[in-house]
C-alpha cells in the first residue's frame, strides 16, 4: 500500500498557506484554497466540477470512476476549504499561514481543521486509482462555507450529485476516534421590542433589556430541565442551551432606554431530542419574559441541524473501523462530534450514512497555534485508502 507521503504533506502546507477565511469586509473567501484543490485534481488527471454556491464561494467536486466494469457502490470523501479567522496575531507563536513544521508538527490556521484532511483524502483516492481498477466510484468533495451556514454541502445535498451516494467519510479532525454520532445544533435569534425613552423617565418607555434579563434566567432554568429530561450521551455529553449574544443600547448614550434588544442562543442536542418542542418552548419563554413590561418578542430560527447517529453496522462505518485497526494497529475507538459537520447535512438532506474521522486533535480546532502531527497526515491517508478499498469491494475483516 503506497501513498505519496511527501506529496500529501507538501500539499497540506500549500493549503495552509492559502488564507481562506470568509471575510466579506476584506473581500476574502475560500477561493484560493479551492483553486489549489482544483489544480491538484487536474494534476491527478481528474475532471473537477467547480460550482459557485454564493459569490466567491466555490465547491470543488471530482468523480473518480473505478473502471471495473460494474456499477458498484459510490463513496464520498468530504472536506471543506474555509477556515475561521486567525484572530489576534499576538496569541500565535508562529505565522498562522506559514505552515511551519517544528518537532514533527505542522502549524497554521486550518492545519487540523481541516486542510490536512482535505489533502489526505485527495492523495488516498489518487493512490487507490493508481492501484488499478476497483468497483464503483469515489466522489471527492471540497465544500465551501462549512464554518458558516454550510452553504456548500447544502447545495450539493440538494442536487443530483448526492443522490447516488452509499456512504461518506468526513475528514474532520477527531483525535483518532471514529465518530458515528454528532450533536444537533439550533441557532436562534430573539428580538425584544420595547419603547425608547429617557433614562431619567423609565416609566415612559418599555425596557427590552429587563425582558432580556428575565429571558436569560428562564433559559438557564430550561437548561436544567433539559439536562434532567435527557441523560448525558455516552459520546456527546448533555444537551446544551447557551446564550451567546446580547445586543442593546449604545455606550455613548447610557441615558437612553433602547427600543430593542437582541438575544442569540446556541442549542446543542443529542439523538432522541425533538427540535420542534424546543422551538416552541423557547419562543414561549421569550414572549413571557417580555409580558411584564409590555415588551414584544419575535424569534427567528437562523439554522437547524439534527443530531446524527450512524449505525455501526453501516458498510462505511465498518470499513473505517476496520481500516483504522489494520493501519493504526490498535482497536477502534468510537466517539462523537461535539459540533456539526458537512456530514450532518448529507445525512439530513440526502439520507447518506456518514462517518467523521480525520487527522488532528479533537479540541485543537479554532485555537491559536493550531497544529497537526505530520505523521498523522500520512497515516490517515493510508487509512482512507484502506477504508475506500474495503467499502468499494465489500471486503470485511
Amino acid at each position: 500500500m503506497i501513498v505519496d507521503a511527501d506529496g500529501v504533506v507538501a500539499f497540506t502546507r500549500e493549503l495552509v498557506r492559502a488564507r481562506s477565511v470568509h471575510d466579506p469586509e476584506a473581500g476574502s473567501t475560500e477561493a484560493a484554497a479551492a483553486a489549489l484543490v482544483e489544480a491538484k485534481m487536474r494534476e491527478f488527471g481528474w475532471t473537477p466540477r467547480v460550482t459557485e454556491v454564493a459569490p466567491g464561494r466555490l465547491n470543488v467536486v471530482a468523480v473518480v470512476d473505478g473502471g471495473a466494469g460494474s456499477a458498484g457502490p459510490t463513496l464520498a470523501f468530504v472536506g471543506h476549504t474555509d477556515v475561521v479567522t486567525e484572530g489576534s496575531l499576538d496569541s500565535w507563536t508562529v505565522d498562522p499561514y506559514g505552515a511551519e513544521i517544528r518537532d514533527g508538527r505542522l502549524y497554521g490556521r486550518g492545519s487540523a481543521d481541516m486542510k490536512s484532511g482535505v489533502a489526505a483524502m485527495l492523495y488516498a483516492v489518487r493512490a487507490l486509482q493508481l492501484e488499478g481498477s476497483f468497483p464503483g466510484r469515489v466522489k471527492v468533495c471540497a465544500f465551501a462555507d462549512e464554518e458558516g451556514l454550510m452553504l456548500g454541502v447544502k447545495h450539493f445535498a440538494a442536487s443530483a450529485d448526492a443522490s447516488d451516494l452509499d456512504g461518506a467519510i468526513v475528514c474532520e479532525p477527531e483525535g483518532g476516534e471514529v465518530c458515528l454520532c454528532a450533536k444537533g445544533a439550533i441557532r436562534i435569534r430573539i428580538d425584544l421590542h420595547g419603547k425608547m425613552a429617557h433614562g431619567a423617565m423609565p416609566q415612559e418607555g418599555r425596557n427590552p433589556i429587563a425582558a432580556a434579563g428575565r429571558l436569560l434566567v428562564a433559559l438557564a432554568d430550561y437548561q436544567d430541565e433539559l439536562t434532567a429530561a435527557h441523560p448525558t450521551h455516552e459520546h456527546l455529553g448533555p444537551v446544551l442551551l447557551t446564550p451567546t449574544v446580547v445586543l442593546a443600547g449604545s455606550l455613548p448614550q447610557i441615558n437612553v432606554i433602547p427600543a430593542s434588544c437582541t438575544v442569540a442562543v446556541d442549542v446543542r442536542t443529542i439523538p432522541g431530542v425533538d427540535h420542534e418542542p424546543l422551538h416552541r418552548r423557547i419562543r414561549q419563554l421569550a414572549e413571557q419574559s417580555g409580558e411584564p413590561a409590555g415588551v414584544g418578542a419575535s424569534m427567528t430560527i437562523v439554522d437547524d441541524r439534527p443530531a446524527v447517529d450512524t449505525d455501526p453496522g453501516e458498510p462505511v462505518a465498518v470499513a473505517v473501523a476496520q481500516a483504522h485497526e489494520a493501519i493504526v494497529g490498535e482497536p477502534c475507538r468510537y466517539g462523537g462530534v461535539p459540533g456539526t459537520t458537512d456530514g450532518t447535512i448529507l445525512t439530513r438532506d440526502a439520507g447518506v450514512p456518514t462517518v467523521v474521522y480525520g487527522p488532528g486533535g479533537k479540541w485543537i480546532a479554532h485555537q491559536a497555534d493550531e497544529f497537526v502531527e505530520v505523521d498523522e497526515i500520512v497515516r490517515y491517508t493510508r487509512v482512507y485508502l484502506d477504508a475506500a478499498r474495503r467499502f468499494l469491494t465489500g471486503q470485511r475483516g
